[in-house]
């Protein structure tokens, strides 16, 4: 994650300063350049600037995946190419996210990214060509390979947003990612809306997945735009702690450092395991299974404006500082608690109402499926409860972000906690898409996933409850480095020590 150098100690006469309280030094280069945004000054190697670019990195490229997989099928009729290419996808992304953040920091923060965002596009091309001569190889192979990227693409992803940021503003970072993010999907989903509008069976047209294919590419793009972490440069002048001098055999040594260090993560293990499982229910067997095209990519453009909301309400909420962290870690495992209960036993209710998936899906089948004029409890009750679902999903990944991001500052920890939990969070994803594969009952689908998800949070309130504290010290966060106070501590910090104060900061 690292550039093979360091950023260079600049010569005085080459120093930026701005005043906010304290004056903060930055080298000299356009990426240290300021520049007035709503009233504050930044930076293109800022935090800020660089979730933004992230974020529209991941807006274009999982945010138009997620609109596509949202349709149900992939936009196809049968549903079998996408679930079998799902399978394929989240099995190659459970083993390659595992070792992803040791690649991050070795390769950097802008190549992995880059190089991650190219599988999005041969996955929207691979459905363009099943349009026209249902090649499935193809399809399977552009999930498989998906995997791979997507690990790579994540894990860089959740590393920039768990330790750019300081503490005390993790939680909005991760809710402005969010929104940008699930924006692309909201975006990418009113594509097929529009183009499907009349549209009451079928696949979506060929524009719809070419429309996927550019934005994606232009995303993949995007990402080389970035800067390593080891520019990145904070509001006090401290930096994002890394390995001076990664090699693959300290950043291998630095993943399973990360478990001797921290034998008690293994908790949240089941929250990563559960956190995309939802996906294959909502997308495919209520979705997909019970409503036509048209309506479809309505419900899917509402439920990504649930998740927006989501992240907004719970960004804020885990950053409020009138309460000590500690307080707040708690207050959000109660909330997942009561909505995990409240939605998904107002989904069980819904579906236990529904016709099964025999029915559904045999070939003389008589099953109407719902359209958006039926109204009523036909239509407006399972749209709401969808909202409620993708508001869930948000709350949900937030939390597990800012815990993550609660337990450690360090870039190159962070890099290894994002592999972890993407590699699992695919492993969940893998076994729950295969499910779905070999044609499970709905009803069965629905009862995991909630049951899931509610064992989760029983395994993780532990750490919720009593491992994230108030702060962590800095010389905590550097035992997981080779670096010392004076290569990342905030500035003025460094220079009131040399002026004989007392006090160094306890955190970046």
């Amino acid at each position: 994650m690292a550039d093979d150098a360091k950023v260079p100690a600049p010569e005085p006469a080459a120093i930026e300063t701005h005043r906010d309280g304290d004056a903060v030094a930055r080298p000299s280069g356009w990426i240290y350049k300021g520049f007035r945004v709503g009233g504050r000054e930044v930076w293109y190697a800022s935090p800020i600037i660089q979730l933004f670019t992230v974020a529209m990195v991941c807006f274009l490229c999982p945010g138009m995946f997620n609109a596509l997989g949202g349709l149900g099928g992939g936009g196809q009729v049968d549903t079998q190419a996408q679930t079998d290419a799902n399978t394929a996808l989240y099995s190659t992304f459970a083993v390659v996210a595992f070792f992803s953040g040791t690649i991050a920091n070795k390769l950097g923060i802008r190549l992995t990214l880059s190089f991650g965002g190219l599988g999005y596009c041969i996955y929207a091309a691979s459905f363009l060509s099943y349009n026209h001569n249902q090649n499935f190889g193809f399809v399977i192979f552009a999930g498989a390979f998906l995997g791979v990227c997507a690990g790579l693409l994540w894990t860089a992803q959740g590393t920039i947003m768990m330790s750019y940021p300081p503490e005390e503003k993790k939680g909005r970072y991760i809710s402005w990612f969010w929104v940008i993010f699930n924006l692309g999907a909201v975006i990418g989903s009113l594509i097929p809306l529009g183009q499907n509008i009349h549209s009451v069976s079928g696949p979506v047209t060929d524009g719809t997945y070419v429309g996927f294919l550019v934005l994606m590419l232009i995303g993949a793009v995007l990402a080389l735009t970035l800067v390593n972490a080891n520019k990145v440069i904070r509001d006090d002048g401290s930096k994002v702690i890394l390995m001076k001098n990664p090699s693959w055999k300290t950043e291998i040594m630095g993943l399973f450092e990360t478990l001797i260090q921290n034998p008690w993560v293994v908790l949240l293990f089941p929250m990563f395991f559960a956190s995309n499982t939802f996906y294959t229910y909502q997308g495919n067997d209520f979705n997909g299974a019970h409503f036509n095209t048209r309506t479809r990519a309505l419900n899917n453009t509402l439920y990504w404006t649930s998740q927006i909301i989501g992240a907004v309400i719970f960004g804020y909420a885990l950053d409020f500082g009138k309460a000590r962290r500690s307080i707040r870690a708690k207050a959000s495992f109660i909330a997942l608690f009561v909505l995990t209960f409240v939605i998904w036993g107002g989904g069980y209710a819904w579906q236990s109402k529904q016709v099964t998936r025999d029915v559904v899906e045999a070939e003389d089948s008589t099953y109407v499926k719902v359209d958006w004029t039926d109204g009523g409890e036909m239509f407006v009750g399972p749209m709401f409860l969808l909202m409620f679902m993708g508001f869930f999903d948000a709350a949900w990944q937030t939390c597990i972000y800012w815990y993550m991001g609660a337990l450690s500052n360090s870039g190159r920890k962070a890099a290894n906690l994002a592999g972890f939990y993407k590699g699992i969070q695919s492993a969940g994803a893998a076994v729950f898409w295969r499910l779905d594969g070999l044609k499970k009952p709905y009803n069965t689908i629905f009862g995991a996933t909630w049951g899931l998800l509610a064992g989760a949070l029983v395994f993780a309130a532990p750490v919720i409850w009593l491992k994230i504290k108030d702060t962590v010290t800095l010389e905590e966060d550097l035992k997981f480095s080779d670096e010392t106070i004076e290569d990342v501590a905030p500035t003025v910090h460094i220079q009131h020590e040399k002026e004989g104060h007392d006090g160094l900061a306890d955190k970046v």
